[in-house]
């Protein structure tokens, strides 16, 4: 059960984040709360001591500072901040942070730039049979950034030590 949520809840949440912020530009509170919850619950039964969900609760609190001044200086949405700091809670503090953040990053990057080629030719898209939310033609609507986040745990997640930890259990 314990390695079912492992494998289940955070991905799940992730492909939530990412779909929603997509279609809508909103990431629900729900997810970042669901987030936080689960882990709090299931920390203590994987055998993380202490000491490490400490360090754990060091990274959610870390990010969720950086993800605040990036929110107060209008750089980031608020519920990109608030999903990422609950991403890093399962993270933890360490390289597995680091790779989820850079490839973050990296991803939304790249989503910027299909998101301006987009604008940049929303004449010709408009018309075309391809259905493209509207949001991503407005240029004051930002870009959904929780599609990186998503595409970002997936890429990284199986290479966390909670997820790494729950499939030795299963051998």
């Amino acid at each position: 059960m314990l390695n079912a949520a492992i494998f289940v809840i955070f991905p799940l949440c992730l492909a939530m984040t990412a779909f929603s912020d997509m279609l809508t530009m909103k990431i629900p509170n729900r997810v970042s709360v669901i987030l936080v919850l689960s882990f709090i619950v299931i920390a203590p039964f994987t055998g993380m001591g202490l000491i490490g969900f400490g360090w754990h609760v060091l990274a959610a609190a870390l990010v969720f500072l950086g993800c605040f001044t990036l929110f107060a200086l209008n750089i980031m949405g608020g519920g990109d901040a608030k999903v990422l700091a609950a991403s890093a809670l399962w993270f933890g503090y360490g390289v597995d942070l680091v790779v989820f953040l850079g490839t973050v990053g990296m991803l939304g990057g790249f989503l910027a730039l299909i998101v301006l080629m987009i604008r940049a030719n929303q004449n010709i898209l408009l018309v075309s049979p391809i259905r493209i939310p509207m949001h991503f033609f407005q240029a004051r609507a930002g870009i959904p950034y929780g599609m990186a986040i998503g595409l970002a745990a997936f890429l990284t997640y199986p290479e966390s030590e909670l997820f790494r930890a729950a499939v030795e259990r299963l051998q």
